[in-house]
Formats: C-alpha cells, structure tokens, sequence
C-alpha cells in the first residue's frame, strides 16, 4: 500500500475529523462517526478515494525516480 496522503493532508484529515466527530456529540448524531475515517486515513497516510482518480498529495522525491 503505497502513501497518498501529504502531511498537510494528514494535519487537515485530523482537524477536520476531530471538528466533526465533535459536531456529531454536541448535536448527538451519527455523521460524527465520519470524523473518525478521516483520522484513520490521516494517521496511516493512504486514503482509498484518492486510487481511482490517481490522486496523491504527497511530495515526489525527484530522486525516487531514478
């Protein structure tokens, strides 16, 4: 499983996830389980929703590809 998740990516996924997460126990509803893919994906780097349009916010290494 190769990372598509940047760091700012990641700094979003879990800001975003925990502001959500506490929208959805302050208004007691489910969406804020959501919050909690967000931080999934955020700490482990690769986001599934990103393979199909070939996205990836990770910096290249211009070594890499020699």
């Amino acid at each position: 499983m190769k990372k598509n998740v940047g760091s700012l990516d990641k700094v979003l996924r879990w800001v975003i996830g925990l502001v959500i997460i506490a929208l959805g126990i302050l208004f007691q509803s489910w969406w804020g389980l959501l919050g909690i893919l967000l931080l999934f994906t955020g700490s482990i780097g690769w986001c599934p929703l990103y393979l199909p349009f070939g996205l990836s916010t990770c910096k290249v290494d211009p070594d890499a590809k020699k």
